[in-house]
């Protein structure tokens, strides 16, 4: 394990340790009404062996026995209640930092990772956690606090057998200590094991139509069994070293038991004398084992924490916050946009996708991006939406640094329509508010009729309210692209950005999604990539200004400035 991992698993204990306070308290009370309800319990049955007082004692001792078991269980529902609670503020303190730093690093820090992998961070590996903060941690400190309860007493009644309850209790942590070692190592490669199977599934998912057209089903299929076999092999193993754990401990308290037994075989022999004490130390052997008992059956939730502990750990950083003092707004009314001397390379074999890129959309201009696939029209969008930082140059709002605008503020000044706009699992409203969820009613219906939705919403059963499936399953695409474009209009942003707005529509349907895009761009900064004639034609009609992305890398190769 690293260095970092481990730092982490440190951290996380430390933070653990402060709120497992309160369930520590109430294991150790449980272990005292435990050692009571073992005394009460060997004087009853001395009592039944006619070697105890009988009557008004045994009731006592009857009496006692039961409210310490009463106590002990109430005591056991509400640590239990406290674990999971514990359990769940772990999962959720996790979870938000995982998607926050996901937040914050946006498209480009997380550039190579795949989506499978990403859900499985904020998903699985942030549930394996729960064992750690519910479980994990109390029984650690139960662990030495119980069996040293559970020694004390029964050092007090007889230190020869206390003695050997303190052996073979050592005997535990030694024998978990190396069958941990062959456990931590199978849960790491069952958590690589399972995040293969998510991948494969959610990539084959999303490409089932080319796999069926390919005739290629059943060979996938037996490509997915393979990965899930594998992932049941090495949950097998997982499970099969954890348990020699649990075997360490039957054997070490199976120990106990008979070397206690051979010291007090003087009672076998009528030296009634020792039945009570021979019968407590007996009877206190399962309450000295049963915290490490616990302690075992949770070790599985250290093992989950070591295996998924490098991936916490190698999560990047996400980027330094601007300060403060260098924060700042620009006017809400009317926006212009320069590049100044902006280079961008994404990757240094290929070259640079843009080098010393000087432009400007004054407000209310529409900027025509023009050139081939690769020539760069995304990139001057991701630059823009903040994806993505310039290696060289400044991309200026009003003339200030987009880094250090207000991102709340920012947000509301730009809007975005790409190739495939996302529509999420929720109704037509649901998404189109997404935009701006505190809209009025009014303004949502002014907003669905400049996007000329009112036709398509009267036709469906529920109107606004129908349901979508995830990414817009059951619309077209120019409809999807009309509940775009409608929460461009509720959202009401100064800079609209257009990346392929229309690049798979057929030429019907693009002109009419034109025409919505028309409406929405008057009074806007509107920077437009395309490489369709009908956009083209579009945007010079509107009076755009063109940039060729590929006459500028012309013009790089030839050295023209």
């Amino acid at each position: 394990m690293s260095a970092s991992a481990k730092a982490w698993i440190k951290n996380e204990q430390k933070l653990g340790r402060a709120a497992a306070t309160l369930p520590v308290a109430l294991g150790g009370a449980q272990v005292l009404f435990g050692i009571f309800q073992v005394f009460c319990a060997a004087r009853l049955l001395a009592a039944v062996l006619h070697q105890a007082p009988r009557g008004v004692h045994a009731l006592l001792f009857a009496t006692g026995f039961m409210l310490a078991a009463l106590a002990r269980a109430g005591l056991g529902v509400q640590a239990e209640r406290l674990g999971f609670e514990r359990g769940a503020a772990a999962r959720r303190r996790l979870r938000s930092g995982v998607l926050a730093t996901f937040m914050a690093l946006g498209p480009a820090g997380l550039r190579g990772q795949h989506s499978a992998e990403l859900a499985a961070t904020s998903v699985d590996r942030v549930e394996a956690m729960e064992g750690f903060h519910a479980r994990w941690i109390a029984a650690t400190a139960l662990a030495v606090i119980g069996p040293a309860l559970v020694g004390l007493a029964a050092a007090l009644a007889d230190w020869r057998s206390a003695l050997v309850l303190a052996i073979t209790g050592l005997l535990v942590p030694f024998a978990m200590a190396v069958a941990g070692i062959g456990a931590g190592l199978a849960a790491k490669k069952q958590f690589v094991a399972m995040t293969r199977l998510q991948t494969r599934f959610i990539d084959r998912i999303r490409g089932i139509s080319t796999i069926v057209l390919a005739g290629r089903g059943a060979d996938e299929a037996r490509a997915l069994a393979a990965a899930a076999a594998e992932l049941r092999v090495r949950t097998m193993r997982v499970l099969r070293v954890a348990f020699l754990s649990s075997t360490a401990l039957d054997l070490a308290a199976a120990a106990a038991l008979v070397l206690i037994v051979l010291r007090f075989a003087a009672v076998l022999h009528g030296d009634i004398a020792l039945a009570p004490t021979a019968l407590f130390i007996l009877l206190l052997v399962p309450e000295y084992f049963a915290p490490l008992r616990a302690f075992s059956a949770v070790y599985a939730d250290r093992l989950a924490v070591e295996a998924v502990a490098t991936e916490f750990a190698a999560l990047p950083a996400p980027p330094e916050p601007v300060p403060a003092a260098e924060i700042r707004s620009v006017a809400a009314h009317g926006l212009t946009l320069a590049f100044e001397e902006v280079s961008f390379t994404w990757d240094a074999a290929r070259g640079p996708v843009l080098e010393r890129l000087s432009l400007r959309v004054n407000s209310g201009e529409i900027l025509l991006l023009t050139g081939a696939s690769g020539a760069g029209k995304s990139t001057i969008i991701d630059l823009v939406l903040g994806f993505i930082a310039p290696d060289s140059g400044r991309v200026t709002i009003n003339g200030v640094d987009r880094p250090v605008l207000v991102p709340a503020a920012l947000n509301r000044m730009l809007g975005w329509i790409g190739q495939r706009p996302m529509l999420f699992a929720g109704s037509i409203e649901e998404n189109i508010r997404f935009a701006r969820p505190e809209a009025s009613a009014e303004e949502l219906a002014e907003a669905i009729r400049l996007a000329r939705l009112e036709e398509l919403i009267l036709a469906l059963p529920q109107g606004i309210r129908t349901p979508l499936g995830e990414g817009g399953f059951g619309l077209s695409g120019g409809q999807a692209q009309r509940i775009a474009i409608a929460r461009a209009f509720l959202k009401d942003a100064p800079l609209l950005l257009l990346d392929e707005p229309t690049a798979h529509l057929d030429p019907a349907v693009e002109r009419d999604v034109l025409e919505s895009i028309r409406r929405l761009s008057v009074g806007r900064t509107v920077i437009l990539a395309t490489h369709s004639a009908v956009a083209m034609e579009f945007a010079r009609d509107f009076g755009a200004k063109r940039l060729d992305l590929d006459a500028l890398r012309h013009a790089r190769v030839r050295g023209v400035a």
